[in-house]
């Protein structure tokens, strides 16, 4: 399993207080790619840019199309672009990539059969694997799933994204730092889209 299959299938977690949502998960997961390819030396970063390494060829699907995805000429690709671009519908992608190696099954919500239907992680070597890493508060995880609204039952004295978490790699925190940003921007255009459409109704109802 990959850091993002681990962030999408902790982000299934059906005890999880609040739902993630499908925009910022998808920029988180393109965050956990980028930073899988760095541990794999397939990309550096400079500054707030991607500079590609030597051709890679991952085991995983998606993330031999992350690499294969790789802007390769110079000025190349800033993060940021990188996260929004890569990371559209993403949430969606992993979504099917495991329901089709068996990682996920569709539930129904509750003692009625015809209820809600969800979305949840089935027990296997992959997802016990995650959580362990999870439980474990491994800081890569732990940062990003943070970023997203997943803070886990975390005490007070224990690390989040905000408490600065101090990875070993500079680039895995300059990664992780501008996911946060992405998230941010993206909750900030939510807003203004809510304030503009309640305006907009105001306006139709009148005084």
């Amino acid at each position: 399993m990959t850091t993002a299959k681990d962030l999408f299938t902790i982000a299934m977690d059906p005890g999880l207080k609040h739902s993630v949502g499908q925009g910022d998960l998808s920029l988180a997961l393109a965050g956990a790619e980028l930073i899988d390819l760095i541990g794999a030396g397939a990309v550096a970063v400079d500054g707030d840019r991607i500079v590609p390494g030597a051709p890679v060829a991952p085991d995983d699907r998606l993330m031999g199309e992350a690499a294969e995805g790789l802007t390769r000429q110079a000025p190349y690709e800033r993060i940021e672009d990188w996260l929004w671009r890569r990371g559209r519908d993403l949430s969606a992608a992993y979504q099917a990539a495991l329901e089709e190696d068996g990682e996920l099954t569709h539930k129904r919500s509750g003692r009625l059969s015809f209820g809600p239907e969800r979305m949840e992680a089935t027990d296997t070597p992959a997802r016990r694997r995650a959580v362990d890493r999870w439980e474990e508060q491994e800081p890569v995880l732990t940062a990003l799933a943070s970023v997203v609204g997943i803070d886990g039952e975390r005490s007070d004295d224990e690390p989040g994204f905000d408490d600065e978490p101090g990875f070993d790699d500079e680039a895995v925190t300059t990664v992780v730092a501008i996911v946060h940003d992405a998230v941010m921007e993206l909750e900030a255009v939510r807003q203004r889209r809510s304030i503009e459409n309640a305006a907009f109704a105001n306006l139709w109802r009148g005084p």
